[in-house]
């Protein structure tokens, strides 16, 4: 691609840690902040002014971040509590979007806000995942620009990754699943995401306890160095010390109040920004990657160990 063709590109994504230069986010409306904590399965009960100043401070780390905010439409009374978690209704690709179908089934209306907001944005929507195919952005990784990563479980299902691969095999892209553990049940938000960070082409924080062998062994193969994060803060934290944002090759944003795992990557090499989300993740089992969608990532990215 060249450097006109790249300037102008408005969409793309083929992997989790090129710059972030578009991304979409939804504000919290009155379906999150009075939402019932037992329908959604949340943990505790909503703190309103807290959650939207703590979702306030995490767009200010996006927006310094370099990339540009789209936002999404519907924020009002729509009953749509999880939709402020906007990584998983549909997944961007090089070649366009494809529309997800939640296995949570009350986040499946959100997939009509993503169509119409791909729609405001020409970007083209190169496939929807179909009953009874069910997939969830939380369970799609990047592990290269040409390979895939899906987790089968309880929110993705193998119909669902039947669809992904027939979407994406054209595009030249191999579709390859790992089963995940039951952990704690259906009703719990578990997803692959939930158990890997990539922070680098060549690093990725991960959670060993629970990661698929498979996948481990492949990403070893490929050169990837992986960060092992500890049983304590991933116990308190309900995994999310392990959802962090990368907006760049070791550049990324992750949650306050878990020290050791910021130290993990900063070892590493990498540059953390903080946001404190004890009132807007913890309770909603959703992190920094969740409150995004990636549109477009800058695929002239510096070579892996290198800062931007």
């Amino acid at each position: 691609m060249n450097g006109r063709l790249q300037t102008e590109a408005r969409f793309g994504v083929a992997n989790m840690v090129a710059p972030l230069r578009r991304v979409a986010m939804r504000r919290p409306g009155r379906a999150t902040l009075a939402a019932d904590p037992a329908r959604w399965h949340y943990a505790e009960p909503i703190d309103p002014d807290r959650l939207l100043r703590q979702y306030d401070a995490f767009a200010v780390c996006v927006a310094a971040s370099g990339s540009e905010i789209e936002w999404i439409g519907g924020a009002g009374d729509d009953g749509l509590a999880d939709a402020i978690f906007p990584f998983d209704p549909s997944f961007m690709t090089s070649g366009g979007a494809i529309l997800l179908r939640p296995g949570k089934e009350l986040r499946q209306p959100e997939v009509a806000s993503h169509e119409a907001l791909y729609r405001r944005l020409g970007v083209p929507v190169i496939g929807a995942i179909e009953p009874p195919g069910t997939a969830e952005g939380g369970d799609l990784l990047w592990i290269d620009d040409a390979t895939l990563a899906v987790g089968r479980g309880f929110r993705t299902n193998q119909a669902g990754i039947d669809q992904l691969r027939d979407f994406l095999s054209p595009l030249g892209i191999q579709v390859r699943a790992f089963d995940l553990p039951m952990w704690q049940g259906s009703a719990a938000c578990l997803h692959l995401l939930s158990l890997v960070s990539p922070l680098d082409r060549d690093l990725a924080l991960i959670y060993p306890r629970l990661f698929p062998v498979a996948l481990h062994q492949s990403m070893r193969e490929r050169g990837i160095q992986l960060l092992e994060a500890g049983d304590e803060e991933f116990r308190a934290s309900c995994g999310l010390n392990l959802n962090v944002l990368a907006t760049a090759p070791r550049r990324c944003i992750a949650l306050d109040g878990f020290p050791d795992t910021v130290r993990l990557m900063q070892e590493a090499g990498c540059e953390v920004t903080c946001f404190n989300g004890d009132a807007l993740c913890i309770p909603c089992e959703g992190g920094p990657t969740c409150l995004t969608l990636p549109i477009l990532r800058d695929h002239r990215s510096p070579a892996p160990g290198t800062i931007p």
